[in-house]
C-alpha cells in the first residue's frame, strides 16, 4: 500500500534523464502517474538508450498527453504532489497562463488551485524575458521553480551522480525523503565543521 501519490510529467525539453531518474527513485515508494508528451518521447530516443516503453514501465499508471479523463485532471482526486521534469518552455507557458491545453498543464493547474505541491524543472538557456515572466507567474501562483542546475559541492564524479543531485532536490521539495546526494555540510567538506572547528 502506498502512502503518497504523485504525478510525473516529462515534457519535450532536453534532460529527459532527470525525469527517468525521478521515476526510478519513486518506484516502489509512491504510486506514480506518468504523462510523457509526444516531443518527450522523441527526446527519450535521442538522449537515452531506452525505449519509451521501458520508461513507462517505471510508473504505476501511464496516460496519453491529452487524456483529460485521467483521475488527477480533477481537483476532487486526492494527490500529494506533481513534478514536471524536464519542463519545456511551452509547458511552462501553459502552466503560467492556466491554459490547461494538455493533461500535464491541466494537472498542474489542478495542483495550483488545490494548493498542492508542484515542482517545475525548466531546462533552457539562455532565458528570454518571456520565459522569465512565465516562471515568475507560475511561482506567484504557487509552483516551485527548480531550474536544472545541479550543485557541485558534493563533488559528483559521473553524469549519474550529477543527475541524482537534481533529482534529490526534486524529491526534497515534493516532501519525499531520500539520500540520493551529499547534502551541504559547510566547512566539513574541507576538513572543518560549520563553526570553523577542525573535523576529527
Amino acid at each position: 500500500m502506498f502512502f503518497l501519490e504523485v504525478v510525473v510529467g516529462i515534457s519535450g525539453a532536453s534532460g529527459v534523464g532527470y525525469g527517468i531518474r525521478l521515476l526510478e527513485a519513486l518506484k516502489g515508494r509512491c504510486k506514480t502517474h506518468l504523462v510523457i508528451t509526444d516531443s518527450a518521447r522523441k527526446i527519450v530516443e535521442l538522449e537515452t538508450d531506452l525505449e519509451v516503453g521501458e520508461v513507462e514501465s517505471l510508473a504505476d499508471c501511464v496516460y496519453s498527453p491529452f487524456d483529460f479523463t485521467a483521475p488527477f485532471a480533477s481537483g476532487s482526486y486526492l494527490l500529494d504532489a506533481m513534478a514536471v521534469v524536464p519542463c519545456s518552455m511551452g509547458t511552462l507557458s501553459a502552466v503560467a497562463t492556466g491554459s490547461s491545453n494538455t493533461l500535464i498543464a491541466r494537472a498542474a493547474d489542478v495542483c495550483l488551485k488545490e494548493k498542492r505541491k508542484l515542482v517545475l524543472v525548466p531546462r533552457e538557456t539562455p532565458l528570454s524575458l518571456v520565459q522569465l515572466k512565465n516562471m515568475a507567474a507560475a511561482a506567484e501562483a504557487g509552483a516551485i521553480i527548480l531550474p536544472a542546475c545541479p550543485a557541485f559541492y558534493s563533488r559528483p564524479q559521473t553524469i549519474a551522480e550529477l543527475t541524482d543531485v537534481l533529482v534529490g532536490r526534486v524529491l526534497d521539495l515534493m516532501g519525499i525523503s531520500n539520500s540520493l546526494y551529499g547534502r551541504w555540510r559547510g566547512n566539513a567538506y574541507n576538513g572543518s565543521d560549520q563553526s570553523g572547528g577542525k573535523v576529527i
